[in-house]
């Protein structure tokens, strides 16, 4: 029989564990946890919900596990390695201005593409290192070590929750959204992380994709674990020509491609992924809350939101949504607001508002596919996953706004599924076997819809966009 293994999915809003038959990817148990809705969080919150998900013997007969964790969120420790305050996570705005100083300072955008593939935002970890030394100086003269959030969470497994004398190591996929490591060079920045934080701090050593970071005390290898969307790309097996469309707290446009990509305009961030290739991304801070906003506001849940949109016709009548009910990373927006445009007495109903909330958010991420298109990267499909892919309304108008097929696999926590494929290869490469296993994918081709692509949709949004914000 096969040896077991896990992964691990932490998330800005909760732990999942998946465990899985290492040959197959077979599910064979899962747990899970929630974690405050909050930009800031102790971290100590991860390892609690952790434990909770893995209670009751989940993780009995398992060989290895790797975690995937939501990226750039910054963990600060002390030399003690005790944490030195709340981590800022990546949908915390208030570095914003420090993101823009360090463009600045560093030459502009082209600067920093061409020496990370990223250019700073509120949401890059370099950024949050800034803020940092300028508003808690005395936090900041504490600071020892910087690490992100699966760097630190796989370090509490390796030390059965104590991290002394713990091997603190991260992966190129996490590491690549830093801002001060190099996906193109495969070595950190040390100048960009000074330039940032105002002197150098330890960070984790940047393990091979499928080495392991070390065993615990009971024998269980830990993998090397990556970032949130680096593991979705394991779990949903991601060849040249995929682009995955996530829909979750945020929205992701991403695939894989064989040489790093450098975006001046910063729309593109050029990360690593997890398998040694690159992992061109376009962010977006609205996505599926976007949808649960609006239900909210219409008094409805989200299949009764999802009814309402669909008895709407595309264009919701004239209405237009710029969703940026939380700011906006892509484009770099982070105090922009919503904006539902177009308004008149005849459209203003719940069906079209409904209908304009799901057009909006879809055409964000559309933008964001015209993004790695312009950046060469090649689209010959798309996967559309996350909690809002299940939705029907949200299908029917990701089949007109995408222009190329879309395909749903089924539903899965593929971040989990890919940590855990990646603990099966750690595993199969510490037995002297170092391929990566081939784990089966099943998913289903969205018809195309009765209209034909959706030009118009995506025109009023850019017009309605370039209105609001000039660009």
């Amino acid at each position: 029989m096969p040896p077991l293994v896990a992964g691990v999915d932490s998330s800005t809003q909760s732990t999942k564990v998946l465990v899985c038959d290492s040959a197959s990817g077979h599910l064979v148990r899962e747990g899970r946890a929630l974690h405050p809705d909050a930009t800031e969080v102790d971290p100590q919150v991860w390892w609690d919900a952790y434990l909770e998900a893995t209670s009751g013997g989940l993780l009995d007969g398992v060989s290895a596990i790797a975690v995937a964790g939501q990226q750039h969120g910054m963990v600060v420790l002390d030399e003690a390695r005790e944490v030195v305050r709340p981590a800022l996570l990546w949908n915390d705005t208030r570095s914003a201005q420090a993101a823009r100083d360090l463009v600045h300072e560093l030459g502009g955008p082209a600067a920093w593409a061409d020496a990370v593939g990223t250019v700073p935002l509120a949401s890059i970890t370099v950024s949050k290192l800034r803020w940092l030394a300028e508003h808690e100086p005395d936090n900041a003269a504490r600071v020892h070590d910087v690490l992100l959030p699966h760097d630190w969470l796989s370090a509490k497994i390796l030390g059965d929750g104590d991290l002394t004398g713990v091997r603190l190591a991260t992966d190129r996929g996490d590491a690549s959204g830093t801002g001060y490591w190099s996906p193109r060079d495969g070595a950190y920045r040390s100048d960009l992380l000074a330039l940032g934080f105002g002197r150098e701090i330890g960070t984790p050593t940047v393990l091979r994709p499928d080495e392991p970071a070390g065993t615990t005390s009971s024998g269980l290898l830990v993998g090397a674990g990556t970032g949130d969307n680096m593991g979705a790309g394991l779990g949903l097996r991601l060849a040249p020509g995929d682009i995955v469309v996530s829909l979750g707290t945020s929205g992701t446009v991403f695939g894989v491609a064989e040489r790093s990509s450098a975006d001046a305009t910063g729309f593109v961030a050029g990360f690593a992924d997890a398998t040694g290739r690159y992992l061109p991304l376009v962010c977006t801070l609205n996505a599926a809350r976007v949808l649960t906003a609006a239900a909210s506001m219409l008094e409805t849940d989200l299949p009764g939101l999802d009814r309402l949109a669909l008895s709407a016709a595309s264009g919701a009548g004239g209405l237009t949504l710029l969703p940026y009910l939380d700011g906006e990373r892509t484009p770099d927006l982070p105090s922009a607001t919503g904006t539902l445009g177009g308004l008149t007495r005849a459209n203003m109903t719940p069906a079209n508002v409904s209908r304009a909330a799901i057009e909006g958010m879809l055409c964000g991420l559309a933008d964001g596919l015209d993004a790695l298109r312009d950046n060469g990267v090649r689209v010959d499909r798309v996967l559309l996953i996350g909690g809002a892919a299940r939705s029907a309304a949200v299908q029917e108008v990701a089949a007109g706004v995408f222009g190329t097929g879309v395909d749903v696999p089924e539903p899965g926590e593929y971040v989990a599924l890919g940590a855990a494929r990646q603990a099966a290869w750690a595993l199969a490469s510490a037995a002297g076997d170092g391929e990566l296993p081939e784990w089966p994918l099943r998913s289903r081709r969205l018809p195309d819809p009765e209209g034909g692509r959706a030009d118009g949709v995506r025109a009023a949004y850019a017009e309605l966009r370039r209105s609001v914000h000039g660009a």
